[in-house]
């Protein structure tokens, strides 16, 4: 290797100095002429990254069984009403109801002020921790069958409105055209 000032062959390890800010491997003599001392900057090491890893597949645990919900059953319409009066007449909190049936206080709450509704898996469980009925079948509505075809509509056609108006001939007149 040569001094990068004045050329001459440097034997061992060349001096490292900054000369008018330049950076530059210099002999013994040449390094007199610098202002300071520069260390060259070591390679950087390779940080390991976080790679996706695969995730160790998940035990299966067995859940007990859940009985099928019936889809014919529904809430019953005061069902805040019911599970209030229920909870207070057990003399339970909403903090002491919650735990029982490892449920949040808020949801509690928010069910039974009416602001929100819980699905049948919940209501269950809170006939049963409360000891009421909060489920009922389901009440159909039997529509009549002529009601019901005259609940579908379509848009009139030039031959409906040639026909209703022949009608409304007939009717006017009390007798057939032909």
């Amino acid at each position: 290797m040569r001094c990068e000032v004045c050329g001459r062959k440097i034997h061992g390890k060349p001096n490292r100095v900054i000369i008018e800010k330049a950076k530059l491997e210099v002999c013994n003599e040449c390094s007199k002429l610098g202002t300071g001392f520069w260390e060259e900057p070591k390679p950087k090491t390779m940080i390991p990254t976080l790679r996706a890893t695969p995730t160790p597949p998940r035990i299966q645990t067995k859940k007990k069984p859940q009985p099928p919900m019936d889809t014919a059953l529904e809430l019953v319409e005061d069902f805040n009403v019911k599970i209030r009066q229920a909870r207070e007449k057990l003399g339970l909190s909403h903090e002491e109801l919650g735990k029982s049936i490892n449920e949040k206080v808020s949801l509690l709450r928010k069910i039974e002020t009416g602001k929100m509704t819980p699905d049948n898996r919940l209501a269950a469980i809170l006939e049963h921790a409360l000891k009421i009925k909060l489920i009922a079948p389901a009440k159909e509505e039997k529509v009549p069958q002529a009601r019901m075809a005259t609940t579908v509509k379509r848009e009139l056609t030039l031959g409906d409105l040639i026909q209703l108006e022949k009608k409304e001939k007939e009717d006017s007149a009390g007798r057939k055209l032909s």
